[in-house]
Parts: structure tokens; sequence; C-alpha cells
């Protein structure tokens, strides 16, 4: 198995919430809640550690309350590189409605200062020894802007190493100026991305194939929430749908589709095959709150059902949120 650096740069604790309905300025009963250590990078670490490999992580992270993030990493046996900064790590509150619906009140994350990101860039040639590939995660903290993001991907890019490129907001913007291996964005991301709105299925075929043939990736990842996703490499397309799954909590399912999806690349496996697996791995995860389980009793099952899209792409309004 390989050696995988996630970096999480705004880390989080997840509040999750389950409630029947969301009625905006009313009192809510909720029907469960459950607050975790969590953050993009570190949810595709603790997929890919449970399918095998061996998972470092790295990023930013407030000093005050670190603490059960280390247990968690810990526990999951992943290593832990973060660079700890003054202040407090963020809460996200993700409110889960009985239909499937997610709403998220995202925290800003403590303030970088200069010094907290030199200490990262220098910190990062020696995070990078031993490793296979790289996944960055998430959203830029306060005090991080898109340029000081960008020449920090040339450092990775730089290095040789696969680097798989999950991010939105002023991060997404960073890959303009550099080419990264892999981009794995939304539709909503797309169209940021891309500066106009993507209305329809040829609209989203067309702008994906922008991003590799301008160089900004040589691969995008396009996640279609109930319709699956969409691989794109050179002039090839291929899209996985998803079985029919009750769906419960949307929060880890981009961040297990991309860590399914480099596993299956890690292992050599074909794009069909590799993209299936992680369709599939996105649907079982769904069905609960957490990262999707590649252990679950009826995970093959689950493979089996996953249907390989026609040439013309499909879409979905159910997106699951990044």
């Amino acid at each position: 198995m390989a050696s995988i650096l996630c970096y999480t740069l705004n880390p989080a604790f997840d509040l999750a919430i389950s409630l029947d309905h969301l009625q905006p300025g009313t009192v809510h009963r909720a029907g469960a809640s459950q607050l975790d250590p969590a953050g993009k990078g570190i949810n595709v670490g603790r997929v890919l550690r449970r399918l095998g490999h061996t998972v470092r992580l790295g990023g930013l992270l407030g000093r005050d309350n670190a603490a059960p993030f280390h247990e968690l990493f810990r526990r999951e046996q992943m290593e832990s590189v973060f660079v700890e900064v003054e202040g407090s790590t963020r809460i996200n509150v993700k409110l889960a409605e009985a239909d499937g619906r997610v709403s998220d009140l995202n925290g800003p994350g403590p303030s970088i200062t200069a010094a907290d990101w030199q200490h990262l860039l220098q910190a990062t040639p020696r995070q990078l020894a031993g490793i296979d590939a790289v996944v960055v995660s998430g959203s830029l903290p306060p005090g991080v802007s898109t340029d000081d993001f960008a020449r920090w991907l040339l450092v990775l890019v730089d290095s040789g190493l696969p680097v798989w490129m999950d991010t939105s907001g002023s991060g997404l913007h960073a890959v303009r100026q550099t080419t990264v291996t892999l981009l794995k964005p939304n539709e909503e991301e797309l169209a940021q991305l891309l500066g106009h709105a993507l209305p329809d299925s040829g609209d989203l075929d067309a702008a994906a194939r922008e991003v590799v043939g301008s160089g900004w990736s040589q691969q995008v990842l396009l996640s279609l929430g109930g319709a699956g996703a969409c691989w794109f490499e050179g002039t090839s397309m291929w899209q996985a749908i998803p079985p029919e799954v009750i769906v419960r909590n949307t929060v880890c399912a981009g961040d297990t589709l991309l860590a399914a999806a480099l596993h299956g690349q890690l292992s050599g496996w074909s794009r069909e095959a590799g993209l299936r697996f992680a369709v599939a791995l996105a649907a079982e995860c769904v069905r609960h709150v957490g990262p999707g389980d590649p252990e679950a009793a009826d995970f093959a099952e689950l493979l089996a059902k996953v249907r390989m899209g026609t040439p013309a792409l499909q879409t979905s309004a159910t997106e699951m949120p990044e």
C-alpha cells in the first residue's frame, strides 16, 4: 500500500445535527447530534487508512482545542505533522433534514500570521519525505491569500509527486497558477472556477474539458451528487451512477469519493474500476454521519449496483455538499 500526505489548512469540529425539517426562526428539537474533529483532508485520510494505506496529516491546527484531533489521529493510526497556531480550530454546523437536505454553517477558522505560514513552508519539504501522493483539501483560513496558496502548491507540484486537490472559494483560483494532477470540484465549484454559470450537462462537460485543456489539472473528477461522478482525462470521460440509497448525511461524501478514487489510482485499477468503486463508497457514506466504510456488510452489493453512464453526461439536481 501507499503512503499519502493529506493536507487540511482549515480543519474544523463538525457538529452534525439531525432534525425532521429546518424552519428558520423557530425552536427545533434535534433527533441526534454528534461533534467530531474533522476537516476535508482529515476525512480523506480516514478513508485511505481504512483502505490500508499509511496516512500522514498536515496543515494548520488551532492550539487551544487540538487535543481531540490528536486523539483521533492516535486512535486511527495516522501520523500528524500539523503546524499548531494560536487560537481555536473552528466549529462547522451541519443541519441534516430527514429528506437528505443539509445546511452548512461554517466558521472562519483562526487567523494565520505570516510567521505561521512561513513555518508551514519551511516544514513542507521534510513532510513530503517518503510520500507517494499528496492530497490538498478544504478552504483557506483567514490570513492565507490565493497567491500564498498558489506558491505553496507549486512547491508540492515541483516535488514530482501526484497532487490531488479539492478546494473552494479563493483557494480554487490558485489552480490557474500551476498544474495539479487531479482537481475534484462539484458543479458549483466548477462554475466558480470558470467564472460563469453551467446550466446543463453539456456546459458541465465542456467546462471540465476546458480545465484539462487549459493545463490547470491533468484530470478532473466532477462530483454530481445523486448522479454520481465523472472522471475526465485527456479527451476521455467516464461516468458512474450510484445505486439508490436512503440519504442521511452527505457531509463526507465528496471526501470519500476522492479518497476511494485515489485508492484505485494507486492500486493500478482502470479508470472505470476506480470510479465505480469511488461512487459505491460515496453512496455508502451518505447513509450515516462520517466517512464511507469499505467494510460495510453490503458494500459488495452497492458496488455491483453502480451503473456506468452513457457518453452524454447525466446530472442530478441533488448535489453532494462540500
